[in-house]
């Protein structure tokens, strides 16, 4: 049976300008606590490190898994070279910043939707909510 977490206020908080896939390094007890839905997604993030030794980024996600203390771990994530050096040289740019979209399984696999993405301006969020009521306004007036 498959898991589907997803951050919420990601997609009201910024606008996605590209999702890529990255497959997730998890601990068996990570795992575990990820099938039984003990995952939040909000207020997680994605950052780059470098490792001095091999000039390498790898990708790690923060955020929270399970109930206890190691539960704010980071967790490296699992992408190619190439991806690797396109999104950093894209999170390099003024504004963008990479975010954490979708937690789900792809045969038996934890994967991770990353997002690039831009800040939302306040105005920006309140013509989204105004839209999205007159939107449902408009579809309860036609039933």
């Amino acid at each position: 049976m498959g898991f589907i977490f997803f951050n919420k206020k990601a997609k009201f908080d910024y606008t996605i300008l590209e999702e890529v896939e990255a497959g997730l390094a998890l601990t068996g007890r990570e795992i575990k606590l990820v099938r039984a839905g003990k995952v939040n997604l909000t207020g997680s993030y994605v950052k780059v490190l470098t490792n001095q030794k091999s000039q390498t980024e790898v990708f790690w996600l923060g955020g929270r898994i399970g109930d206890n203390e190691d539960s704010d771990r980071t967790r490296k994530l699992l992408l190619n070279k190439t991806e690797i050096k396109r999104l950093t040289g894209k999170t390099q740019e003024k504004g963008l910043t990479l975010l954490p979209l979708k937690l789900y399984d792809k045969r038996g696999r934890a994967k991770l939707l990353i997002g690039l993405g831009r800040g939302k301006k306040q105005f920006e969020k309140r013509e989204e909510i105004k839209k999205r009521d007159l939107e449902r306004d408009l579809k309860n007036s036609k039933i």
